[in-house]
Order: structure tokens, then C-alpha cells, then sequence
């Protein structure tokens, strides 16, 4: 996408109701401000084009969703999506997920999501599931709170499941293929982003990982 198309849709996304940049002001105030109830809140973790976020949130009605990502055009799809579709369950936030706990209270998030995300192979402290970003995560998570990985990359899941192993952390589902698995949820194998559509293409397996943190 040329740059003038990029510049439109930081302009939309900057005027569309269900977008918000570093909103401070909202840390504790989701349910209250933006949803208007008292619903559990998932958040997808650098959603991208908020395929995920927009996939859950149209299967569970009960649930409120917040995509996180720092780049305003690739949000833009999702919440256009979301507008046009009426999903008032859905908001999105344009934020840097380091400092993630300036934006939500102390027990404000039940469920995470980190779909496909970059496995930063030379930067483990990058790694959105390395032990710091767990300690940011939990700072924010209330008591039972959930993570969901999905991910292409071999190296990012075995990785996962060794700090998963150092925390003695619980497991709640372990798939190194989903599409081999008997029992996989149909949100798990119906919602597909950008990036699994490409990777089933080069015929990678997906890997899937939900736990406790």
C-alpha cells in the first residue's frame, strides 16, 4: 500500500468510535466507559488487522474484545469491520504492548491472545511471551486469567512451553498441529489470519498453546 493510502487510514481510524490512542484516561474504565457492562474482557495482543479480535467477538456476544497494536493502518480494517457489522462488543487501542500497564487496571483483563506473532529468533527479550512480558501481562490480568498462543513457528512454541515449564505454570491445551487434533474448537480452526492462510499454504503446521498465567 502506497503512502497516501496509509495516511487515509490513520485519518479514519483517528475518527472512528471504537478506536483509541494511549487512552490512559480508560485504565479501569473498559467495562464502565467503552462497553457499557460488566462483560469479561479479551485482549489480542499485537493484533494486527484484528482478524482474531473480530473472529471472537462475533461467536461470543457475551465477552467484550480490545485488539492492541501499534500501527494505526493495519487496525484500521478491523474496526471498520466491527463499525460496519455493529459489533459494539469490539474497541481497539493503539499502544506500544511494553508498557501495556498504563493502559489497563489491576485485574481489568481475563483472557489474552498472541496470534502469530514475530518469533524475534536473535531477541528473546522481545518475545511477547518471554518471563518480563508475563510479569507486564499479570499486572493487568485478573485471578484465572488465560493465554492463548497460535503461532507457525516452531522455535516461538518450544520456547513457550520452556518458560511455561520454568513457572510451572498450567496447562490447559497443547496442540503441536491443530489441524491434526480430534477436539480442536471451531474458533480455533475457522478464525485465520492473514499470516496462517500463508503459512497452511508452505504447508507449516500451526502450533497452539492455552494456559494459565
Amino acid at each position: 500500500m502506497g503512502k497516501i493510502g496509509k495516511l487515509q487510514k490513520f485519518a479514519e481510524v483517528s475518527a472512528f468510535g471504537n478506536c483509541f490512542e494511549s487512552a490512559t484516561e480508560l485504565k479501569g474504565q473498559w467495562k464502565s466507559t467503552v462497553f457499557k457492562n460488566n462483560n469479561p474482557i479479551t485482549l489480542e495482543l499485537a493484533c494486527g488487522k484484528g482478524e482474531y479480535t473480530i473472529g471472537l467477538a462475533e461467536r461470543f456476544p457475551e465477552r467484550n474484545f480490545i485488539g492492541v497494536d501499534i500501527k494505526g493502518n493495519r487496525i484500521w480494517k478491523g474496526a471498520k469491520y466491527a463499525l460496519e457489522h455493529q459489533l459494539n462488543n469490539v474497541a481497539f487501542h493503539r499502544i506500544m504492548i511494553g508498557n501495556i500497564e498504563d493502559f489497563f487496571a489491576p485485574g481489568e483483563i481475563d483472557e489474552f491472545w498472541i496470534t502469530f506473532p514475530d518469533p524475534q529468533h536473535a531477541k528473546e527479550r522481545k518475545r511477547l511471551t518471554n518471563p518480563m512480558f508475563l510479569d507486564r501481562y499479570r499486572t493487568i490480568a485478573s485471578t484465572d486469567a488465560i493465554m492463548n498462543l497460535k503461532s507457525d513457528s516452531t522455535r516461538f512454541y518450544d520456547y513457550t512451553k520452556s518458560v511455561i515449564y520454568e513457572q510451572n505454570l498450567e496447562v490447559i491445551a497443547d496442540s503441536d498441529d491443530i489441524y491434526q487434533w480430534a477436539e480442536i474448537p471451531e474458533y480455533l480452526a475457522n478464525i485465520q489470519t492473514f499470516y496462517e492462510k500463508m503459512w497452511l499454504k508452505e504447508g507449516k503446521k500451526i502450533k497452539y498453546l492455552r494456559y494459565k498465567i
